[in-house]
């Protein structure tokens, strides 16, 4: 019994903790953090729960009604309230649109900042801490990377997966966005992970647990990864908005999911070719969208860089 109330107040006592703290202060204290907290869990709840949520599913093509096509915002002569914000020229719904594409925006986006980060800490943790020849190495990949922009790795991936396995684009749609965005959002990781480390292996605590016999693995994953990883996740924060950007640029330039599946950035470019025509709205709202989720997640980036960094307290 007393086992059983030591386990259900441990986390009590970690979020009494975290509502005690600085950075939860400093949250409090920053309207600007707080508005885009709220903007970007909007935008995720919508994202998450798009099929309950959303009035229509775009993705049904037997829903579909043709006459319904370009239809204008609600608030607009010869707009429907069932309509909110228009339809597309295939007669689907902008609002059910949006929240399902940004289903598809936001996934591709924390799928390849979480790939980034798995492969850019374990590469940064590796170079800082052993040295030598291995950090050398790891180091001249990063700098060859750098010079290639997530654009060209797609289109290289893309291209080489189309050949490979003709008949599978829309799973190497999604394969192809990971990918490029990940194969060079790592080398930021790589590089802010191995100049902490470089400081923390000259510690006390690491020459300790030298002394005694502590494996370097072990040194690396309970001691020193534990203290590099408030700049890690600034960055990651950060990085969420422009992995979304990037995803949504690849699928403007179709290079991204198919027309089935949008994304935000597909139903932009989808909403292009009818713009100048007057049917302003198939591209303005999923625009408007992409802003307001890589804003509100920069915005959020920005006041967590600034709560993690004590000379500002």
């Amino acid at each position: 019994m007393a086992e059983t109330s030591t386990t259900a107040t441990a986390p009590m006592g970690a979020l009494a903790r975290f509502l005690d703290g600085d950075v939860w202060h400093s949250f409090k204290q920053s309207p600007t953090a707080m508005v885009a907290a709220v903007i970007a869990l909007i935008c995720v709840v919508c994202a998450v729960f798009a099929p309950w949520l959303a009035p229509h599913n775009p993705q049904d093509v037997a829903s579909l009604q043709l006459m319904d096509a370009r239809l204008p915002p609600a608030w607009v002569d010869e707009g429907q309230m069932r309509y909110l914000l228009g339809t597309d020229d295939q007669g689907r719904d902008i609002l059910s649109s949006l929240m399902y594409g940004a289903r598809i925006s936001l996934l591709v986006g924390l799928a390849s900042v979480l790939l980034s980060m798995v492969i850019g800490v374990g590469l940064g943790l590796l170079a800082g801490f052993v040295g030598g020849r291995v950090d050398s190495i790891i180091m001249r990949i990063c700098d060859v990377m750098l010079s290639f922009p997530a654009i060209l790795v797609a289109l290289l991936i893309d291209g080489v997966g189309r050949a490979v396995f003709p008949n599978a684009h829309e799973a190497l749609a999604f394969t192809v966005l990971i990918l490029a965005i990940s194969l060079t959002g790592w080398v930021q990781y790589a590089r802010i992970v191995r100049g902490s480390t470089l400081v923390e292996r000259q510690k006390e605590y690491v020459q300790a647990a030298r002394v005694i016999g502590v494996s370097p693995l072990r040194i690396m994953r309970r001691h020193v990864l534990p203290n590099v990883l408030g700049p890690v996740l600034v960055l990651a924060t950060i990085q969420i908005a422009t992995a979304i950007i990037t995803e949504a640029t690849l699928s403007f330039l179709g290079v991204g999911v198919p027309p089935t599946s949008p994304s935000l950035g597909t139903l932009i470019r989808i909403g292009q070719d009818f713009l100048f025509s007057g049917e302003w709205w198939i591209t303005i709202f999923p625009g408007l969208v992409l802003v307001m989720i890589a804003l509100s997640v920069n915005l959020l980036g920005d006041w967590l860089r600034d709560a993690l960094n004590p000379r500002l307290r």
